[in-house]
């Protein structure tokens, strides 16, 4: 790939390329329950797991499929989430956005903060897929947190699909969030 890794920074936040060196970050978020209860993946137990997803993560952007990047505070460069687009279509301009936070920076506007730093690359071009026209988001019904960030940044809740994940061991609905470049703006 000849595009380099795109990193940016905000007021309080910098959004860089998550490295074998983020391991046992990423351990201590993925292995904290709160954090993944409406995730589809168990909490970690060994380390060897947040490396695997660090290895994703780096796969999907080497492939160019997709990129996730790490939530650095920027003052002392800890990694306290990940946020970024776990697939997108080049073809129809369209990504699917996921992100997760350490449970001690919730309800400060850091999800809020770094996604729209994500979502303005993703709608300008900054991107190895070019500038996306539709960003989806998709939620398990109950959690409000990630909806209110949602709805914060202009997403439009368009539905349910019914019984469309299959989260530990259970059938759940999806909401379906979607976001058009031509209403996205400073929340």
């Amino acid at each position: 790939m000849s595009m380099d890794f795109p990193e940016s920074t905000t007021k309080r936040l910098r959004l860089t390329r998550i490295t074998s060196a983020d391991v046992e970050s990423v351990f201590e978020m993925f292995s904290n329950p709160d954090v993944l209860r409406f995730y589809d993946l168990e909490p970690f137990t060994e380390h060897a797991q947040a490396e695997t997803l660090i290895q994703l993560f780096e796969s999907r952007y080497s492939s160019t499929s997709g990129i996730r990047w790490a939530i650095r505070v920027k003052s002392s460069g800890e990694l306290i989430g990940t946020c970024g687009f776990n697939s997108w279509s080049e073809k129809m301009r369209n990504a699917v956005i996921g992100y997760d936070l350490k449970p001690t920076y919730w309800n400060k506007g850091i999800a809020t903060e770094a996604l729209f730093e994500a979502i303005s690359a993703a709608f300008t071009g900054l991107l190895p897929c070019g500038p996306l026209h539709r960003i989806q988001a998709d939620t398990i019904p109950g959690n409000i947190a990630s909806e209110k960030v949602l709805l914060k940044l202009k997403f439009k809740e368009e539905g349910v699909r019914r019984e469309s994940a299959y989260v530990r061991g259970a059938y759940h609905d999806m909401k379906c969030f979607g976001l058009l470049s031509t209403d996205f703006s400073e929340p």
